[in-house]
């Protein structure tokens, strides 16, 4: 698995599979946060096989060709402000010893890039205030704290992910190479 062109192959693989999903968002328009999670899934497999430089290349190519393609760009926007990447970054993240400063960090970034997600969704895509009003009251903040909730359960599926695709994916992926 240390040939270039496999590697390459593979991310090239990894990243279509990828924008499939992204692009699926724009048929079904209530995958909007479920098809970009699925599709910064697709990256543990790179982050394990090939390390975070390969991932992060992954990454750039789906959120670039995701701008230009998908037609839900607010999937695009959740995929780029930290659904794409986090599966890399965790990775780093857990190599502090400390579980508290994990979760304090992890909570500080997720938290930090659902506020930028919303900004530029609100003031550059132009996200009207209904799709954060609820009975007639704006509140974005009580939606970023539901967030926060189902955050602690997309961290502990891409630990889990990670766990299976080590544990069993992996070798029947790569049974013949």
């Amino acid at each position: 698995m240390k040939n270039k062109s496999f590697r390459v192959a593979f991310c090239g693989l990894v990243s279509a599979l990828a924008l499939v999903f992204m692009l699926s968002t724009t048929i079904i328009p209530v995958a909007t946060y479920a098809f970009p999670c699925f599709a910064g899934f697709l990256l543990i497999a790179v982050v394990v096989e090939f390390g975070e430089k390969w991932a992060l290349a992954a990454y750039f190519v789906i959120s670039v060709l995701s701008v230009f393609l998908a037609g839900d760009k607010e999937a695009v926007v959740y995929f780029i402000a930290f659904l794409g990447f986090y599966p890399i970054v965790k990775s780093f993240i857990e190599r502090i010893r400390s579980k508290a400063v994990q979760y304090v960090i992890k909570y500080a970034l997720f938290t930090a890039c659902m506020i930028g997600a919303f900004t530029v969704c609100k003031f550059i895509l132009k996200i009207p205030d209904e799709e954060f009003t609820v009975m007639g009251f704006y509140i974005p903040w009580v939606f970023l704290i539901a967030a926060e909730i189902v955050f602690f359960v997309y961290d502990k599926c891409v630990s889990i992910l990670v766990f299976r695709y080590v544990t069993s994916l992996r070798n029947k992926i790569f049974k013949n190479t």
